[in-house]
């Protein structure tokens, strides 16, 4: 997982270099920051004494992700980006999100139960 994650950060990067810099600096810093937050968590995570403490790590990386996302939709609406382009990294997006997903449900079930009624 973290490979993919890691290939995530490499691509959001270099689509981020197609981003006019004038004006934009920060949000394109901010969008390599959370795209580089992903695999730096899942690392960072595994080192961790036990499955709750890399679940806390991996919900950060999940976070990472939701704001990598909202960043890519932005560009697109804002013109920084091309839908194609937008396109092209959803897909990859996505199944970094579900594997994360699926990983937090394996080290910490009690996150995922389903509310009493």
């Amino acid at each position: 997982m973290w490979h993919k994650a890691h290939s995530l950060s490499v691509d959001i990067h270099r689509l981020s270099e197609k981003i006019r810099a004038r004006g934009n600096s920060g949000f394109i810093s901010q969008l390599r920051r959370a795209a580089e937050s992903i695999p730096a968590n899942i690392a960072e995570g595994t080192c961790r004494g036990s499955d709750l403490d890399f679940a806390k790590f991996v919900q950060v990386a999940l976070a990472s992700s939701s704001e990598v996302d909202s960043h890519l939709q932005y560009a697109v609406d804002t013109g920084l980006i091309s839908t194609a382009a937008f396109n092209e990294q959803k897909p990859e997006l996505l199944e970094v999100r579900r594997m994360l997903i699926g990983l937090l449900k394996k080290l910490d079930p009690s996150r995922f139960k389903p509310a009493a009624t």
